[in-house]
């Protein structure tokens, strides 16, 4: 038989729990409201406490203003973040203003147009082939003078001839040779680069070969870029002269992004692909954002200086001066990226080439030597290896080597700009060579904070005034036929 359950009996037990339950409920919830009761009361007294001492506690003590210098307070990275917005606010307002006045002059598609229209203007692209005899001739002399082919006066007079060929070629063809603009400056800049390389390379082997012969020694040498001794550290896998007297060893000394030759250089152990698609992305999008800037935004502003130029309306003169000075910048910081960190990367990282200091903290330099020492390292290290330290070793006093060194930089910027656009002004040499009496005063008048500020004001002003001064000549002489490309 099947047993029933008793329902009546297990509900009224049921009923006699809820109601046991209800009760503790009712007890709890009691006991919580007088709990409350009580906090409330004893905050009550505490705050009515704290209402009659709130009168005895001092407010007042001895404090400076945050803004005054005996505060010791430093933090004003707010401002900081305010000056950024100001500034892109009034860079995005010149910008709206340039468009409305001009329009939209930036043409990406007129390299393309212009190759494609004058392709019998590409004569350049053969004076750029053409530095490779230069590089084969003073390998040649190199290994004939190893071989003792050709005597020590003989050799080094074909080098300097080999020299001297380079800085004349070039300048020979971008001056009677129909070229752009920007291709003849592209020229020159690479034959300076080869012009320095080959010279590197020239004195480099004749310390080897001459020591090599007992002719000379090392110790001799009193600067240290000159008295270490690569020679003595050879390592297994490392090139020893005359082993480097080859064509391999040349031309990746002519590829690698160094102007300083040595025998042996460090090397990565791999070529990292995503770092080389990043440095060409770079390339192109800066590129693009040059042109844009200098179509855009420089251009109408060059072309508009002409007039207050030719009438020596300064006022007028100073105000476009002012106005070319940011665009100029811009595109002179964009430039510094583009031609010093992500090219030279490119090519180190695809030649497995290690050191990848090609510039210093120069946006920190209080001093305009300092500025310079920092801004190109390449250059800096050549001029100190084969330059300074040769003359100091030779007896010249140090600011005297150095003063000779600015004043082949302030050569070689004039041979840069002045051979493209056809006019000798001297204005690059000039403001070279000035750098030197501001170099002092800045050194000597103005420290720290003062010294950056003054170095920062010769880039933002020397630079637009240059400019103009070579573009109003410029465009007199080309204004008919004068575009970017031109």
């Amino acid at each position: 038989m099947t047993s029933r359950t008793p329902v009546k009996p297990m509900r009224e037990k049921q009923d006699r729990k809820g109601k046991l339950d209800g009760e503790s409920a009712d007890r709890d919830e009691t006991s919580d409201g007088n709990q409350l009761h009580r906090s409330g009361s004893s905050a009550s007294e505490l705050h009515k406490s704290g209402a009659d001492r709130i009168f005895d506690v001092q407010i007042h003590k001895a404090r400076s203003s945050l803004l005054s210098s005996a505060s010791g307070y430093h933090d004003y990275s707010g401002f900081l973040n305010l000056a950024v917005l100001l500034l892109v606010l009034s860079n995005a307002r010149l910008l709206l203003e340039n468009i409305i006045k001009y329009g939209v002059l930036v043409d990406h598609k007129q390299w393309v147009t212009v190759i494609l229209r004058d392709p019998h203007r590409w004569p350049l692209l053969t004076v750029c082939v053409a530095s490779n005899v230069f590089v084969l001739v003073a390998l040649k002399t190199e290994q004939m003078l190893h071989k003792k082919e050709v005597s020590e006066k003989v050799g080094m007079t074909l080098q300097i001839v080999n020299l001297s060929a380079v800085l004349v070629f070039p300048a020979l063809a971008v001056w009677f040779l129909p070229s752009y603009l920007v291709a003849a400056f592209a020229t020159m800049i690479m034959y300076t680069m080869v012009f320095l390389k080959l010279t590197s390379y020239v004195m480099v082997n004749r310390w080897y070969r001459l020591e090599k012969n007992g002719k000379i020694s090392r110790k001799q040498f009193k600067h240290p870029e000159i008295k270490d001794d690569e020679k003595h550290n050879i390592k297994p896998g490392m090139v020893a002269y005359p082993d480097n007297l080859t064509l391999g060893n040349m031309y990746y000394f002519y590829f690698a992004p160094t102007l300083c030759y040595e025998l042996n250089y460090p090397r990565t152990e791999r070529i990292r692909k995503i770092f080389v698609l990043k440095r060409v992305a770079e390339i192109l999008l800066l590129t693009q954002l040059e042109i844009a800037l200098v179509q855009q935004w420089m251009l109408p502003i060059i072309n508009n200086s002409v007039g207050p130029l030719r009438e020596a309306d300064w006022s007028r003169l100073t105000e476009r001066l002012l106005k070319l000075a940011i665009p100029n910048h811009c595109v002179w910081l964009i430039g510094f990226y583009l031609y010093f960190h992500s090219m030279p990367n490119l090519m180190a990282e695809l030649m497995r080439f290690a050191d990848r200091e090609f510039y210093r903290d120069w946006w920190n330099a209080e001093t305009v030597d300092e500025f310079w020492r920092k801004w190109n390292m390449p250059v800096h290290r050549w001029a100190v290896r084969h330059m300074f330290a040769p003359l100091v070793d030779n007896g010249w006093k140090r600011w005297q080597a150095a003063c000779l060194v600015f004043c082949m930089s302030a050569f070689f910027h004039e041979y840069i700009v002045s051979i493209p656009l056809k006019l000798f002004r001297v204005w690059a040499f000039l403001g070279m060579v000035s750098q030197l009496p501001v170099a002092l005063f800045v050194r000597k008048f103005l420290k720290g904070r003062l010294g950056n500020t003054a170095v920062w004001v010769s880039l933002i002003i020397g630079q637009p005034l240059a400019v103009l001064m070579y573009f109003h000549d410029y465009y007199i002489q080309e204004k008919d036929r004068l575009t970017f490309i031109a």
